[in-house]
């Protein structure tokens, strides 16, 4: 699963004392009644000056929506005169749900979450891209076609995952001796509504790197049995690489800490934790720049991988749900290359977009230069996150089954046998493929 930036976040429940109902109740109306005001006077105004608008949701805020606005949104607007409403939630999945229910949606979407987006297809929300963006200039492991031949989605960032961060001034020998302790790993699984994912990602790539593309794809389409041996194996890899059921304190530290905070200790003294496994987008946080940090692919410190790695990736994919002429604008503004290159010049991501160049005379630095070779090398076997491809009610089930298991990895038969349950609930729906087509 991907990460959903922004605010507080952690793996456990707050235990602070609540408000009363009735002032709940009257802060919730005073600040509807605002909103509402808010909303009126923006409306009017736009109105008055007669300025089109496109409605955008996307889970970028705080640095990351600066940064999408300076690169991507204010060179749109500027160009066709069209104001772009934007709204960055790290709950945006929710958020769209509620739209969605209401019948206000979002004219364009930016998800994590391909399973999500195929059912939003499915229930015909979403409309197909073919006639607007140049698919083959993401490839069909990105630009994926649904069961119906169309295509209704494409990334506008991309993330590697399949790796391993460590300190510049640690040696092989090191991460070797590291990967065994667990207190050595930088771990936090808090993400708001969506904590735990940092536990999917692991078990995806250790089921990965052991067992290869053929049996990943059949999981994540939702043909192979969780408490198959292949599955069962990877949950109890990760339990004991990261100390399921162990050092109470420990846990305690890895339940309570946001994803984003994990990397902290790295550069504490005395260093608090060595190895990071987290996606690229992870090096942009103070405590890797700091520690000057390098990576490493999974493969190489995995238990059991079989040294023959595909990747995981994620994207962050764009969706139409109303084709007016403003949002149809901005839909091929943001398949361009000249919006890919600009947002993948940011650093805030990279961008798998054919047209798409390194900086130029080699400013990149070598981390940054070889993710995204990787990313677009064509000979390279990628296969997407496999939570955020599931069914959303199979995604976050599997999400908070990682907490639960963390505590006591003796409960794993009984989650597993949970999974599978929900997984075989009728009318869910799987994708067709998640792996590069051409991988073994």
């Amino acid at each position: 699963m991907n990460a959903s930036p922004g605010g507080p976040a952690t793996a456990v429940p707050s235990t602070r004392s609540r408000p009363s109902r009735r002032l709940l109740r009257g802060i919730t109306v005073v600040a509807s009644c605002l909103a509402l005001l808010a909303a009126a006077v923006v409306v009017g105004v736009r109105a008055l000056d007669e300025e089109p608008t496109v409605t955008l949701l996307a889970n970028w805020t705080g640095e990351d929506e600066e940064h999408f606005r300076q690169a991507v949104i204010e060179p749109f607007e500027r160009k066709y005169h069209i104001h772009v409403d934007y709204q960055g939630s790290n709950a945006e999945s929710q958020v769209l749900g509620a739209d969605v229910e209401a019948g206000t949606p979002p004219d364009v979407v930016v998800l994590t979450g391909p399973g999500e987006l195929a059912e939003y297809a499915r229930q015909k929300q979403l409309v197909p891209l073919e006639q607007l963006v140049e698919t083959k200039d993401f490839g069909p492991s990105w630009a994926l076609p649904l069961a119906d031949g169309h295509v209704y989605w494409f990334p506008l960032k991309a993330d590697l995952k399949s790796i391993v961060w460590y300190p510049a001034d640690v040696g092989e020998q090191q991460r070797a001796r590291a990967v065994r302790r667990p207190a050595e790993w930088c771990v936090g699984m808090g993400s708001g509504a969506t904590s735990g994912w940092p536990g999917t990602d692991w078990i995806e790539d250790i089921l990965l790197q052991r067992y290869g593309t053929q049996v990943y794809e059949k999981w994540a389409r939702g043909a192979l049995s969780w408490r198959s041996p292949q599955v069962r194996e990877a949950w109890k890899a990760w339990g004991k690489l990261v100390g399921a059921g162990g050092d109470r304190e420990l846990l305690r530290r890895i339940l309570k800490t946001p994803y984003q905070d994990a990397s902290r200790p790295v550069t504490a003294r005395p260093r608090g934790c060595t190895l990071e496994h987290q996606a690229s987008f992870i090096r942009a946080r103070p405590a890797w720049q700091r520690a000057d940090g390098r990576y490493v692919p999974s493969a190489r410190l995995i238990p059991g991988a079989t040294g023959t790695h595909a990747w995981e990736v994620s994207g962050d994919l764009v969706a139409l749900l109303h084709a007016t002429p403003e949002a149809t604008k901005l839909i091929r503004h943001l398949a361009s290359a000249d919006a890919q290159q600009a947002w993948s010049d940011r650093e805030s991501g990279f961008s798998v977009h054919a047209g798409v160049r390194p900086a130029p005379g080699g400013t990149d630095p070598d981390w940054r230069r070889s993710l995204a070779r990787t990313l677009r090398d064509p000979h390279e076997a990628r296969c997407f996150d496999a939570s955020d491809a599931m069914p959303p009610a199979v995604r976050d089930a599997f999400a908070e089954a990682t907490i639960e298991f963390l505590a006591d990895p003796g409960h794993l038969e009984d989650l597993l046998h949970s999974l599978d349950t929900l997984s075989g609930t009728r009318d869910l729906t799987w994708l067709p493929s998640v792996c590069d087509r051409r991988t073994p």
